[in-house]
């Protein structure tokens, strides 16, 4: 079977999250021109490449599909994370979470505000979106992603609400809490459970942490330098005794000698042997290695509002050589006989995400969208995940290919059309 067949059956699998038949051959449309070697794959450029027969009203089909028309973009995300989740067969599984910015001019675009932008590395005018991303050692590709709304700015902003089509239900979450959500999403669907990883943006939030032990789920997350626990061999005190008055004392008790410790104190306490050189992965032209240590700790955040507490889980630490402090740390919840270098591929799988955004974005036109509504941010950005998604599966059906198949003639495309070629799947690697 071709290319070009595979894709088509894809897309035709795909249908039946559209609802109305007669958004199916938009919808192929869409995708099409997603697959083409255009500057911009927005609306204009696309219909105008793809409508030559009546540009204007292709032009106000593919506007109205994308932008206006009532389908479901959690009900196509879902169909594609079924696809993806059966290929990924029996491989260990993680559960990627991350977040992208989107620059943007001007303040009309749903969700849009001066914030951490991280395509550019600083604080500019942005929009930003938390994904959720399906993923194993051989591929990853995102399968719920969500719109962050400032809360003064957006969230809380009825007529600016009312002018971007933002559903009524739709209240302000924190981005942890937006991840969060997505996971529980997966936990009921009966996705197969993966190990959740996640940068210090979510992992410093206890909470989050929290909600991942509550739904049974392993994690592997970043937190920052300041970050408290008990080291081992260090215990709070037994709560106070009962003086036989008001409420008995139940909480633990803090005392000198008998407290929690950062992260960055306890990683600069530890001896020599405990550091290790620790290989990851192969990049484009060499090993991917780094000097690590870990230790068993508690984590202790308001432990002092506690009776007991938290199971023990691994501090992983990541100290370069020739660098005068740590760079990273991560608690994990992975067993007590994972190895170092296990613990650290773990905390590195992350790559994964930061390279389906680069493609996402310079191959598939996730930024693109010219819009200002909720509707049509999310329908473009499932259209660019749903093309995208078939490059990732078939990498899974050739796994001993390195680099991407050449990628297929899109349905109805005009005559001689030329794919682009295949983006360079180690370009993160090399940043």
């Amino acid at each position: 079977m071709s290319h070009q067949t595979r894709f088509q059956a894809y897309l035709s699998d795909l249908h039946a999250a559209l609802g109305d038949r007669r958004r199916r051959d938009h919808f192929d449309t869409y995708c099409s021109g997603l697959m083409m070697n255009l500057e911009r794959k927005s609306v204009e450029p696309m219909a105008a490449t793809l409508g030559s027969d009546n540009v204007s009203a292709s032009h106000q089909a593919l506007l109205h599909f994308v932008a206006e028309a009532p389908w479901s973009d959690a009900a196509l995300l879902e169909r594609i994370e079924t696809r993806v989740d059966a290929a990924m067969g029996d491989d260990p599984r993680y559960w990627l979470v991350d977040d992208t910015g989107i620059p943007k001019k001007g303040r009309h675009s749903v969700g849009v505000k001066r914030q951490y932008c991280g395509q550019l590395g600083k604080q500019d005018n942005c929009q930003v979106a938390v994904s959720l991303s399906l993923a194993s050692q051989a591929a990853s590709v995102p399968v719920d992603y969500q719109l962050y709304l400032p809360e003064q700015a957006w969230a809380g902003n009825a007529e600016r609400r009312a002018a971007a089509g933002v559903p009524e239900d739709v209240e302000f979450r924190t981005k942890p809490q937006i991840a969060l959500d997505q996971i529980r999403r997966r936990v009921e669907r009966g996705t197969t459970p993966g190990l959740v990883v996640a940068d210090a943006g979510y992992g410093v939030d206890v909470a989050f942490r929290e909600g991942l032990d509550a739904l049974g789920l392993i994690y592997c997350v970043g937190v920052q330098a300041n970050t408290s626990v008990w080291a081992p061999g260090v215990e709070p005190l037994p709560p106070k005794p009962y003086s036989g008055r008001g409420r008995r004392p139940t909480t633990m008790v803090i005392a000198s000698g008998h407290e929690p410790q950062s992260v960055e104190s306890l990683a600069r306490s530890l001896p020599a042997q405990k550091w290790r050189t620790v290989t990851w992965r192969e990049g484009t032209n060499t090993e991917l290695s780094g000097r690590f240590a870990r230790v068993r700790v508690r984590a202790a955040s308001r432990d002092h509002q506690r009776a007991e507490r938290r199971p023990e889980q691994w501090l992983l630490i990541e100290w370069p050589s020739g660098e005068p402090e740590p760079t990273k740390y991560f608690l994990s919840t992975e067993s007590a006989s994972t190895t170092i270098a296990e613990l650290v591929t773990t905390a590195k799988i992350r790559w994964r995400i930061e390279r389906d955004y680069q493609e996402l974005k310079g191959e598939f036109g996730l930024n693109h969208y010219e819009g200002r509504g909720w509707r049509g941010f999310h329908h473009h950005a499932s259209l660019c995940i749903a093309t995208y998604a078939f490059t990732v599966l078939e990498r899974l059906r050739h796994p001993a290919r390195k680099k991407n198949p050449s990628r297929p003639s899109a349905p109805a495309l005009p005559e001689g059309y030329i794919p682009r070629g295949s983006p360079d799947t180690d370009a993160a690697t090399r940043a």
